[in-house]
């Protein structure tokens, strides 16, 4: 009973932070649980549809500057991370398997005269997935990229290029036995 009630509180705490934001325009959706949203003060804007879905221990950041855009009828499965530094854009009826991440930046870095990885600086490229997709399991998608309406990504693919419409990607891996 006390864990339904933390849970519900939760929800609402979670949801409010959607709520309170001035850029951010919210349709109706349904949360789990544990799920966490970072949205800084300065960003451009969010359009969350109607009929979205997340399930538990959803993360969403959106930092300034930045645009986040999730068409109707969206379902995202446990574990699912979006890092929105850039404009990251999903369409309506697509599905997301477990622990999907989604990161439309690169740390930046520089290879002489001394090679250093900056903590703080980026590359950006927008990520723009289509109408009609399904994401599966363990897939993370790379800053750049466009995933076209209708495709299939398998499980346990890294998306780094443009994906054509209507198309289904699978992650070749070949289990050896040895005996």
């Amino acid at each position: 009973m006390l864990s339904k009630i933390f849970e519900t509180l939760q929800r609402k705490k979670q949801i409010s932070i959607f709520h309170k934001h001035p850029k951010v325009i919210l349709g109706n959706i349904k949360l789990g649980i544990n799920n966490h949203f970072v949205i800084y003060k300065n960003i451009k804007k969010i359009n969350l549809g109607n009929d979205i879905r997340f399930r538990n221990y959803i993360h969403i950041l959106v930092q300034d500057e930045a645009t986040l855009e999730i068409g109707n009828n969206v379902f995202m499965n446990n574990f699912c991370s979006i890092n929105c530094l850039d404009h990251i854009s999903i369409g309506e009826n697509t599905l997301f398997g477990e622990n999907v991440k989604m990161y439309d930046h690169n740390h930046a870095y520089q290879s002489s005269p001394e090679f250093k990885i900056f903590q703080n600086q980026f590359t950006k490229a927008p990520i723009k997935i289509g109408k009609n997709c399904w994401l599966g399991s363990n897939v993370t998608v790379l800053k750049g990229v466009s995933i076209g309406d209708n495709c299939i990504i398998g499980a346990g693919c890294t998306i780094y290029k443009d994906i054509p419409a209507n198309t289904t990607v699978m992650n070749k891996q070949e289990l050896i036995f040895k005996s």
